[in-house]
């Protein structure tokens, strides 16, 4: 009998091409949304594989009923939903796609720094509401991103693919990273935050990142300046981030994730001058159908007795 691998969600079936003559997979609700919690722990036992969005918290409590998982497989960049040192423990090999969704996120924060600084969403919203009744020049005028300085949180694939796309925007380009560097534009983070017109948080989550924008590093930032994240939400302490946009110190905000996603503080969503999106920076039809390819051929290498393309730990090969 084949190993089972379960997929928390519902993919087509050829996005799992490499498991399709190694493993039996069962596959998410027929509805779309991601099998529950409890649903993943009643089939732990029987499964050699977990192919999931990032969104399973896989822990203690889930590994202690899973004797036979071999490998568990983010169809992400992020991996802060694992407990790394649980996994390599019991030898259990944990995974990432590193590069699937590096331009698609890129193209994201790009889209918000446009429509943030061009109040395109506010602008729309005004279009069909019905009341625009002449031209009036002057009154949608925001900052052009040309000329302004942009500065970028997290200086790895995505933060250099939006900087590239910034660059061609006419932004000069900035960063920061937790290991200073010798690179042309480097910058210790509170240089940085007071520099930037536009600060682009592009880094994960970890015990260096957590809540690293909290209200004194928020209030550093430069006076009418805009935040951007496609990182993590728990980056951003998010009640600073209100009271900053309140008090009119920054211009706005432009967000993808949020401290406790789904729930997004009440205060935000009153703000026109913030533009924010259901975590879906990553998310394109290339990217996705990319990004659950290499997850699977992560699968079937370690259900095969290799090492995964990519890990992101030490597990051991069975």
């Amino acid at each position: 009998m084949k190993p089972l691998v379960l997929c928390t969600n519902l993919v087509p079936r050829d996005h799992l091409a490499p498991l399709a003559e190694v493993a039996e997979i069962i596959l998410g609700p027929a509805d779309g949304e991601l099998m529950t919690r409890a649903e993943v722990l009643q089939l732990a036992p029987t499964l050699a594989g977990i192919l999931n969005q990032a969104e399973l918290r896989v822990d203690e409590e889930l590994l202690a009923r899973a004797p036979q998982l071999r490998v568990v497989a983010n169809m992400s960049l992020g991996t802060d939903n694992l407990d790394l040192a649980a996994l390599s423990r019991r030898g259990i090999w944990a995974t990432n796609v590193p590069h699937a969704f590096v331009d698609a996120t890129a193209d994201c924060a790009l889209g918000l720094m446009l429509a943030v600084s061009r109040r395109i969403v506010e602008a729309d919203a005004f279009v069909r509401s019905g009341t625009w009744s002449k031209f009036q020049p002057g009154r949608w005028d925001g900052p052009q991103l040309g000329g302004r300085t942009l500065g970028l949180v997290g200086y790895g694939q995505i933060g250099r693919a939006v900087g590239r796309r910034a660059e061609a925007f006419g932004m000069r380009v900035i960063h920061h990273t937790r290991r200073p560097t010798q690179e042309p534009g480097y910058r210790a983070l509170d240089a940085l935050v007071s520099e930037a017109d536009v600060v682009c948080l592009c880094l994960p989550l970890n015990a260096d990142s957590l809540r690293l924008f909290d209200a004194p590093r928020i209030s550093r930032m430069k006076p009418g300046a805009i935040l951007i994240n496609v990182g993590r939400g728990k980056v951003v302490e998010e009640a600073a981030l209100v009271a900053a946009l309140q008090s009119g110190h920054l211009y706005g905000a432009g967000l993808d994730v949020f401290e406790d996603e789904p729930a997004v503080h009440p205060a935000l969503l009153g703000m026109k001058q913030v533009v924010m999106t259901p975590h879906l920076g990553g998310g394109t039809l290339e990217s996705r159908r990319t990004g659950r390819l290499h997850a699977a051929a992560n699968i079937a290498a370690v259900l095969q007795g290799r090492r995964p393309l990519t890990p992101v730990n030490e597990g051991v090969a069975h």
